[in-house]
Order: structure tokens, then C-alpha cells, then sequence
């Protein structure tokens, strides 16, 4: 709790990153990671380095040479693998280390016992060469007792051989990308997801639960979106309101109304508390969320029939500190990640 205090002070204060970024040098100064071993990443170290990072790329190679704690556990986590990897890299100034060469020199019982054991491996070698070539010279080749394609012998050698060989390229050509298709699905990089801001919302015309929103993307772009949010928001609550929406969904109608996004929500477990996810002050309308170590390019539409959602869903959560997570990789905006005040969540 006290780093996302950090991070929502350095979001909000204005002028003083400076100061909260030596606060941060002075506390890297006696340990390489926020929390944890380091091993794996705690979700401090990822919402940290997120939220410093838009501002530690614009400060200058003079400035950041003030925070060479800051500067060593940023390198450490951007060349992390599943860590840092969807963001601009920060260049770091690392001194060359040449180490002298000094070979072993061999001394004459090393000579010598290496010479010993050539000649014993070569003596080997001959003795198991001369051995199979007076068995292959002493065995008679096997009598044709038959006609290879007689009666009883469906296939030659070679069709057989043929039909072994085919049968095997099967196995293994296609297994691979089956098994690549099936990784690909259940990767997030093929939703697109974005912030929106709610314009207008309304309730549905026909069904009690739903409400339907109109959703600015930026660029004249704007959606209508239906949501089953009525039950726990009214449509004022949701009216200039910053969202997360996944905007690549084939569109369709919800009760005879089109729909063309999903707003994405936390919950409880028992469904009793469900709000929208919360971009961080200073997002833009219309960016893509990143997800570290996921930079794929999403899909233009999702294909239904294929349950791609329903593949990724059950790995989207909001963690300990209301962080919303991919396996463990927070949401992440120009400004930072995104939340929600449900702890420990489901998001869907």
C-alpha cells in the first residue's frame, strides 16, 4: 500500500518527482528489487517502474545520473523477460569490463597424460573398426527365399517405407502448430483493449438490466457499447466517466440494440459489488493498453466461433492492491496502470 501511495503521489504531484525520485534512490540503495527476491516481480516493482518510467525517459543523461539505484533496478526489470518489454527502453551507460586472459600453461605430466590417452582412444577405435569389418566380411548376405510382391505382401519395402515416412510428417509438422495456435489464443495481445470516456448513457429500451453508453475513442471515434452494468450503476454514475473496453468484439445487437465494445469490470466472487475498470489520471482516450512481454498486434475482429474470450477471461483478475492483471501483468497506459477498488477480483 505504500507504493501505490508513491504512485498516486507522483502522478498528482506536479514539480515533485524529483524529490520522489531520490526518496526511491535512497530506498534501491540497500536492496535490488521493491519486494520480494526478485526472482519474480512483485506487482510494486511493475506499478513503480510504470508509473516512473514516462518521466525518467524525458528527464536527461545528466539528471538520471543522480539516481543510479533508480537507473540499475529500471535496467534490471526492462530487460526482465515478461517484465518492462512493451515500454520504450531507458538507455543506461554501463562501463565495459574486459577481463585479462591469462591461458593455463600445461606442464609435462599434462603433456603426457594427454598424449596417453590419444593413443589409447585411437588403439580403441581401430580394434572396434577392425572387429565389425571382420564380422560384415564373414556374414553371407540372406538368400531371396521370396518374391517381395507374392501373395501375403500387400506393399513393397519402398511403399512401406513411403507410408512410414508420410504417416511420420504428419506427427510432426502439424503438432507444432497446433500447439502454437492454441498458445496464440489464450494471448492477450489479440484483444484490443482501449480507454474510452463515457459521453452519454442510458438506460435500455427493452431490458431492465442493461444500460447502453456512448464511448469516445479519440479521433471522432465513437462507439455504442450495451452493458449489463444497470443493476449496480446508474447511468449519471457512468456519464464523463474514463473506461477500459475491449473494442475488437464482433458487434451485434443485445436486445434488439448494436453493440460494438465490452466494458471491462471487476467483481467480487458473489457478483454483489461489479464496477468498471479505472484508467489512471492522465491516460489518453483512445490508447491501447500494454501488457508486458505480450507486444503482439491484435486481431481486427475476434472470431466467436473460436471462444478466444472465454480462453483469456479466467486469467484476468485484479490483484491484493486492486491492480488489474494478465497472468500476473498489470494493465498498463502512458500514465500507468490501471485499478479498480475491488481487491483480488475477477475482471470480465
Amino acid at each position: 500500500m505504500d507504493w501505490i501511495k508513491f504512485c498516486s503521489d507522483f502522478t498528482a504531484s506536479d514539480g515533485k518527482q524529483h524529490a520522489l525520485l531520490d526518496n526511491l534512490n535512497q530506498e534501491l540503495s540497500q536492496k535490488s528489487v521493491l519486494l520480494g527476491d526478485g526472482f519474480k516481480l512483485s506487482a510494486a516493482d511493475n506499478d513503480v517502474f510504470a508509473t516512473v518510467h514516462p518521466f525518467v525517459i524525458r528527464v536527461s543523461d545528466s539528471e538520471l545520473q543522480k539516481y543510479p539505484h533508480v537507473l540499475r533496478w529500471m535496467d534490471y526489470i526492462q530487460n526482465t523477460v515478461g517484465a518492462g518489454t512493451t515500454l520504450q527502453k531507458i538507455n543506461v551507460t554501463k562501463s565495459d569490463f574486459d577481463p585479462p586472459s591469462h591461458p593455463r600453461k600445461a606442464d609435462k605430466k599434462d603433456a603426457e597424460s594427454s598424449s596417453k590417452k590419444a593413443i589409447s582412444v585411437q588403439k580403441t577405435a581401430d580394434k572396434s573398426n577392425g572387429s565389425a569389418d571382420s564380422k560384415k566380411s564373414t556374414r553371407e548376405p540372406p538368400e531371396n527365399k521370396e518374391n517381395p510382391t507374392a501373395a501375403g505382401n500387400s506393399k513393397t519395402s519402398g511403399e512401406k517405407k513411403k507410408v512410414q515416412e508420410k504417416s511420420a510428417g504428419k506427427t510432426t509438422e502439424k503438432a507444432p502448430e497446433k500447439i502454437a495456435d492454441k498458445e496464440s489464443e489464450c494471448d492477450i495481445s489479440i484483444l484490443n483493449i482501449q480507454v474510452g470516456l463515457i459521453r452519454k448513457a442510458w438506460k435500455h429500451p427493452s431490458a431492465d438490466s442493461l444500460l447502453v453508453e456512448e464511448i469516445d475513442l479519440g479521433d471522432g471515434n465513437v462507439r455504442q457499447v450495451v452493458s449489463g452494468l444497470a443493476k449496480y450503476c446508474s447511468p449519471d454514475d457512468l456519464t464523463n466517466r474514463h473506461v477500459v473496453l475491449i473494442t475488437n468484439v464482433k458487434p451485434g445487437k443485445l436486445r434488439d440494440v448494436m453493440s460494438a465494445g465490452l466494458v471491462l469490470c471487476a467483481s467480487t466472487e458473489d457478483h454483489a459489488a461489479v464496477e468498471p475498470l479505472i484508467p489512471p489520471e492522465g491516460a489518453k482516450i483512445g490508447e491501447r493498453i500494454s501488457f508486458a512481454g505480450f507486444d503482439g498486434k491484435p486481431e481486427d475482429v475476434l472470431n466467436p466461433k473460436k471462444k478466444q474470450l472465454d480462453k483469456i477471461t479466467p486469467h484476468l483478475r485484479t490483484d491484493e492492491n486492486g491492480i488489474a492483471m494478465f497472468k500476473g501483468v498489470p494493465f498498463t497506459t502512458s500514465a500507468g496502470p490501471c485499478r479498480s477498488s475491488i481487491h483480488n477480483g475477477n475482471v470480465k
